[in-house]
């Protein structure tokens, strides 16, 4: 089978019209962004968690944008892992809007086995190649089902202008925060990608942050209060 096939038995098939709709009730938070930033940047985090290492904090070191966010599952790490692994454009989505993040697939809806196999090297794809570059992150550190680092450089070679690191942290009652960080730096030194950068970052990170934190939670405490829908292997 091909991707497509393989990957189409773990997603709910959703129309475009259904895409479309559901993109345009984020276009009201893509505009209001700028203007809630100090908000938006701590979304749901506490100010210890905000103040608390991450992995990877020293990579980027000039930040302009750098945003700490955060959920409560009422999943346990272990369930809460299987989700992040399999992010990616061409892989289980990004649980956000698929019509723009992920070419209008559908996000997957269970856990697909073939993309759990996630190790330091791997690449996350964030969309397909442009002016063959790969747009995506690299995975740099991984301790599961505890943190996870991705680093991005926008060519072979230079130093990492990005990250976005995991961390989930074991509640009382089998329950999970979720916290994640990212980090951009607005390289100037090459105009147009900063200005990409920029708009991406400022306009469009936060929506699309949000939804996926949802996302994850949606997906992970259906699956651990229905195991039986948890999990779809790729098939043959």
């Amino acid at each position: 089978m091909s991707f497509r096939s393989r990957a189409w038995m773990a997603r709910s098939p959703r129309s475009r019209a259904g895409m479309l709709l559901d993109t345009l009730t984020a276009v009201p938070v893509w505009v209001a962004s700028p203007f809630m930033r100090p908000w938006h940047l701590r979304w749901g985090a506490t100010t210890e968690e905000v103040a608390r290492d991450m992995p990877g904090d020293e990579v980027v070191k000039r930040a302009q944008f750098n945003a700490t966010r955060a959920i409560t599952i009422d999943a346990p790490p272990s369930a809460v892992w299987p989700w992040i692994t399999q992010l990616g454009y061409g892989r289980g989505g990004f649980y956000t809007y698929d019509l723009l993040d992920n070419a209008g697939e559908p996000s997957a809806e269970s856990v697909v086995e073939e993309h759990q196999d996630l190790k330091v090297g791997d690449a996350i794809p964030m969309f397909h190649e442009m002016n063959g570059l790969a747009i995506s992150y690299d995975v740099d550190s991984m301790d599961a089902p505890n943190s996870m680092l991705w680093v991005h450089r926008p060519h072979p070679g230079e130093a990492p202008d990005s990250t976005w690191s995991w961390r989930l942290i074991k509640q009382p009652g089998s329950r999970t925060r979720l916290v994640t960080r990212m980090k951009q730096e607005y390289r100037w030194q090459t105009p147009p990608l900063a200005a990409f950068n920029l708009w991406l970052m400022e306009f469009g990170d936060f929506a699309m942050e949000r939804k996926m934190l949802k996302g994850i939670k949606r997906r992970a405490e259906g699956a651990a209060s229905s195991p039986r829908t948890g999990v779809a292997d790729g098939g043959s």
